[in-house]
């Protein structure tokens, strides 16, 4: 028998799994058109992206509050 890992859930951020609020994802969920996601003014270093787990990555997106926080306070 093999162990299961935990499914990906793309509406939670993969570092932190709180709610990452991207705006493609709740339009897929809900079926409502969104706006740009607050991600597109984003900037996500190298390192940032290397700190998700390799399960999602891909498939989940970084909250707002881990992006800032990895940005640093002049971000």
């Amino acid at each position: 028998m093999t162990a299961s890992t935990p499914e990906t859930d793309p509406s939670r951020c993969p570092l932190c799994g709180e709610p990452n609020r991207c705006a493609m994802e709740i339009e897929r969920e809900t079926g409502q058109p969104q706006g740009p996601c607050w991600c597109v003014g984003a900037t996500f270093s190298a390192e940032l992206l290397g700190s998700v787990p390799a399960a999602s990555a891909g498939l989940a997106c970084i909250c707002a509050r881990c992006a800032a926080a990895a940005a640093g306070p002049h971000g």
